[in-house]
């Protein structure tokens, strides 16, 4: 197996950058269980769920969710509840399976940059994001975690990266964010900041300037070594 460290490719970032991971699909490989729980859930309504209500969700902030679902009308007090009650399901799904879940080479990469500030930053559930940094032990490493209730507009709006740069106290133009999504891709680059796309949910993701195969890539390591600071 690559590994960065004895190739040389592993070094510290340049100082003044810093890393910003969304969750879902990045951090933990969690979008086929989301699949499976929003069709558990649907269910329960009578409602069988398509393939392109499947790619609706990913990227996007429950209560768009819930209501791209279940209708523009539904009152914000039901929206709370139904879309609290589907993660409640993804948890019980999750419980005890988180660590098996973690991209793989994570842990290392975090290691190997945890000099650098990193945050956080998920239009996930507050509830979630704890809940698999806390399961998985990555806490620690972050000094920022923003979710998507913290911010008033979700991805693909540049809020919830800028609020996470801004706890970080880095210029967004040092900030470089890790994705799975269209969505987060557009929300990054409408921040102004450099964009890692990973994960398997879209080879494509235009708008990135990486595109890796995961954590363990020679490449990635290669391409934030050479990274610098913009100012």
């Amino acid at each position: 197996m690559f590994d960065p460290l004895q190739s040389g490719l592993g070094a510290p970032l340049a100082p003044g950058l810093a890393l910003i991971f969304d969750m879902d699909g990045v951090l933990v490989d969690s979008n086929g269980v989301h699949r499976d729980a929003w069709i558990a859930f649907n269910r329960r309504f009578g409602l069988e769920t398509t393939e392109a209500m499947l790619q609706f969700m990913y990227g996007r902030r429950n209560d768009e969710i819930v209501r791209g679902f279940f209708g523009q009308d539904l009152p914000a007090a039901e929206v709370a509840m139904r879309g609290a009650a589907k993660e409640e399901l993804y948890r019980q799904t999750i419980a005890g399976r988180v660590e098996r879940m973690l991209a793989p080479g994570l842990r290392r990469f975090l290691e190997r940059h945890r000099g650098a500030p990193m945050a956080v930053a998920s239009n996930a559930e507050p509830e979630n994001v704890r809940f698999v940094l806390e399961e998985a032990g990555l806490t620690p490493f972050f000094r920022a975690v923003v979710d998507g209730h913290q911010v008033r507009r979700p991805k693909p709006f540049p809020d919830i990266y800028l609020l996470a740069a801004e706890r970080l106290e880095t210029p967004p133009a040092d900030c470089i964010v890790f994705e799975d999504s269209r969505s987060g891709v557009e929300a990054a680059r409408a921040a102004g900041m450099r964009v890692v796309g990973i994960g398997s949910l879209d080879p494509d993701l235009p708008g990135a300037e990486l595109v890796a195969g995961g954590f363990l890539s020679g490449e990635l390591e290669k391409w934030l070594k050479a990274q610098a600071r913009a100012v």
